[in-house]
């Protein structure tokens, strides 16, 4: 019976903001790094009162304080733009209230964006457009003194007590400089497995116009290292939390049986955060009362509590085509990207939303990629390190990108806003097949430094 009503739950969150008709608006989020140019630690003093004197300049709401005090969010009451800092004071993250216009979103990010590019700059510091935070090495790479950040933040690091079921990265702290470009389009019901499974099939050629998080440790080149810290961190220990869909969805119910195989890692009671070991929500509605732990007074102490199935507001999914509680679909796979092109990826996934059939058919009919012995997460595992295996024909994918770049572009023509000139950098990405992590690595060979690019990706 407790399945019956968790379905229930889980449909009255994500599937029944779904059944109105699709419109035009667009949820815009972008991570940036902050650098500190002289390459020290980023001076959290520095970034406090830049904080402060933005809010003040915008007339922006504080809210949210850390328990130092300090603000690290606020909110434009009359457009809904918000600033905070994701996880780190290493991470300034601009998210924008709902627009229909990139055009209008683009002339906002840019007020922003200038004005706090300037104040850093008076203090040797910056934002720049990188996946990885290019100062993670030495910065303070310490979450924000807050009920939430402590909670995921003990969550993460408690892998090793998990150390034999999954292959671990030793790196608990990668929401501290990892950076992404995301973007929220509204989805209807019945498109649903459709939407889901077609951008599922595109991920591993995202991979190839995006990746933007560089990583060298370990022996490994990882031009998208994002998708493997999410996916070998105890964000991953439920396969089903993370990173791609391992099948096709034929329904709306399949839809829901998979969120029912997602695992819950917290709660909150009392506004305050119970942490307890990842369980699967199927197994967990089904317990009468679970363990968990709550910091208390700067400690950790058991709790005993019972499941509530308004408990689906903490589920945290980090898929790469994510539907969520508002009737959209988050498309967060792609890095934070150079400054000057930061809107290029959201584009390029409304455009490919306006013409979803043409897209579906591509792919599913693809034999440039697909039909190879591969599926799409193993595809996209390969795609996002330096080179191409040699079984794939460079210029056919090449081409591909091309010929989906023009149906994303015919898309935002039908929106007749213009907007097909911002995927005009793509292009260029495509046919050379150079992300702009691929970019960074053939232009270091050739005698640029990191420095170069830290100052090129965050010119706007």
């Amino acid at each position: 019976m407790h399945l019956d009503k968790l379905n229930e739950a889980i449909y009255n969150r994500y599937i029944l903001p779904t059944r109105r008709k699709r419109t035009d608006r667009l949820g815009l989020e972008f991570e940036l790094p902050i650098v500190n140019i002289k390459k020290e630690p980023v001076n959290f003093d520095i970034v406090h009162a830049m904080t402060d004197r933005f809010v003040e300049r915008f007339a922006f709401t504080e809210i949210k304080r850390d328990d130092d005090g300090f603000i690290y969010m606020a909110e434009e009451p009359g457009t809904g733009d918000n600033i905070s800092f994701d996880c780190s004071y290493n991470t300034l993250e601009f998210s924008f209230g709902t627009e229909t216009d990139f055009a209008v979103l683009s002339d906002r990010f840019a007020i922003y964006y200038n004005y706090v590019q300037a104040d850093l700059m008076k203090e040797d510091h910056m934002l720049t457009g990188m996946g990885i935070n290019p100062g993670y090495a030495y910065n303070k790479n310490i979450p924000v003194v807050s009920e939430r950040y402590r909670m995921l933040f003990h969550h993460l690091c408690s892998y090793k007590n998990y150390e034999n079921e999954i292959l671990f990265h030793d790196h608990p702290n990668f929401g501290l400089f990892s950076c992404a470009s995301q973007i929220q389009l509204d989805v209807e019901e019945e498109r649903l497995p459709q939407v889901l499974n077609t951008f599922t099939r595109l991920e591993p050629l995202k991979a190839l116009l995006f990746a933007k998080s560089i990583w060298t440790e370990d022996h490994n080149e990882f031009l998208c290292s994002r998708d493997y810290f999410w996916r070998n961190s105890l964000h991953g220990l439920n396969r089903h939390n993370v990173d791609m869909y391992g099948l096709e969805f034929e329904s709306v119910d399949e839809i829901i049986w998979y969120i029912r195989s997602m695992s819950l890692y917290c709660v909150q009671r009392d506004g305050r955060y119970i942490n307890f070991s990842p369980i699967r929500l199927a197994d967990y509605f089904a317990a009468d009362s679970l363990t968990g732990e709550l910091f208390d007074k700067g400690t950790y102490r058991k709790v005993q509590f019972s499941p509530d199935y308004n408990d689906l507001t903490d589920l945290r999914s980090f898929k790469f085509d994510d539907l969520t509680f508002r009737g959209t679909v988050e498309f967060r796979s792609v890095c934070e990207q150079p400054v000057k092109e930061i809107m290029a990826s959201g584009a390029f996934h409304t455009g490919l939303m306006e013409n979803l059939d043409l897209l579906t058919e591509c792919l599913e009919n693809d034999h440039v990629i697909y039909h190879k012995g591969y599926n799409a997460s193993e595809l996209r595992r390969q795609f996002v390190r330096a080179g191409l295996p040699e079984i794939f024909d460079k210029g056919q994918i090449s081409d591909l990108l091309i010929k989906i770049l023009d149906m994303s572009a015919e898309g935002l023509k039908k929106r007749g806003r213009g907007e097909e000139k911002l995927l005009e950098p793509l292009y260029g990405r495509a046919e050379s097949l150079m992300s702009p992590a691929a970019q960074i690595v053939e232009g270091m060979k050739n005698g640029k430094s990191l420095e170069d690019f830290i100052l090129e990706y965050g010119t706007l």
